[in-house]
């Protein structure tokens, strides 16, 4: 009886899992399948439509390079972070945490105010002589996956901090012991050993912005429109349910691709990582 005690334990929570969680997704794309046109007909048509596709590509692109960026200036700053002592340390923590205490819509109309046509930043590119005239930098993927970067980044930074704290210190002094450069330390013992944070960190920022609806629809409007908005419209604007439960599954085809393949690279990079 012993032996299957934490099944035991576990089996409340995992009854709940399946029945809110896992049994929804199964029911949304079961309903994909049931066409009298052929049990594939939907997905043949969204690839079909060349506008579709597009929309799927600039999803990957704005959700992947969200991803890279945050990784970059999560990890430096978290780097930061780790050694910081005590006191700076919890300011840097709490700086790093304060943006989530508000909305993800609230954020985003704040870099509706930054990027303007008559925005801060064009004010003050215009009031240094930069240019005469007002960039355009809103409804463009590059403000999109701004301020995905920006919403995104403190679950990174909050991931990796504790990934890089938990690094033993003699683990590096040994390292520069044997004679390894700074970068090589970096490369060949910080890093590997930062590879779990890095995969969840990656994973977090990646779902977060592929499934992303309200601020590429604030920033990035009809010009870049992405899967969750095309979701949206098929469902609420044209009650094409199908085609709605379409585009979730495939979302949830790819992003499960993703998880799988990160797992992967975390198992190259490090082989205890997984």
């Amino acid at each position: 009886m012993k032996r299957y005690a934490g099944w035991w334990l576990a089996a409340p929570a995992t009854l709940v899992v399946l029945v809110f969680l896992v049994l929804p997704v199964i029911a949304t794309i079961g309903t994909t399948f049931g066409e009298t046109a052929g049990i594939f007909s939907p997905y043949t048509s969204f690839f079909g439509s060349g506008f579709r596709r597009s929309v799927l590509w600039r999803t990957l692109e704005i959700s992947l390079a969200t991803t890279a960026i945050s990784l970059v200036v999560g990890f430096l700053t978290a780097y930061v972070v780790s050694k910081s002592p005590g006191r700076l340390k919890s300011l840097l923590i709490i700086a790093a945490v304060f943006p989530l205490l508000t909305g993800v819509v609230v954020r985003s109309f704040a870099w509706l105010i930054i990027l303007g046509k008559n925005g801060i930043l064009n004010s003050f590119l215009i009031g240094i002589g930069v240019t005469s005239e007002p960039f355009a930098m809103l409804y463009t993927q590059g403000s999109v996956i701004v301020a995905m970067v920006y919403l995104f980044v403190p679950l990174m930074i909050l991931t990796l901090v504790g990934v890089l704290e938990n690094i033993p210190e003699d683990v590096v002094q040994a390292s520069a012991s044997l004679g390894a450069t700074p970068a090589g330390t970096f490369r060949q013992v910080i890093l590997p050993l930062a590879v779990p944070g890095l995969i969840v960190g990656a994973v977090l920022v990646f779902t977060g912005s592929f499934t992303s609806y309200a601020t590429p629809q604030l920033l990035g409007g009809e010009r870049q429109m992405v899967m969750g908005t095309l979701m949206y419209q098929r469902a609420m604007v044209s009650f094409d349910w199908v085609g709605a439960s379409t585009i979730a599954a495939i979302m949830v085809v790819i992003t499960v691709t993703v998880v799988l393949a990160m797992s992967r690279v975390a198992r190259r990079l490090n082989p205890m990582a997984t």
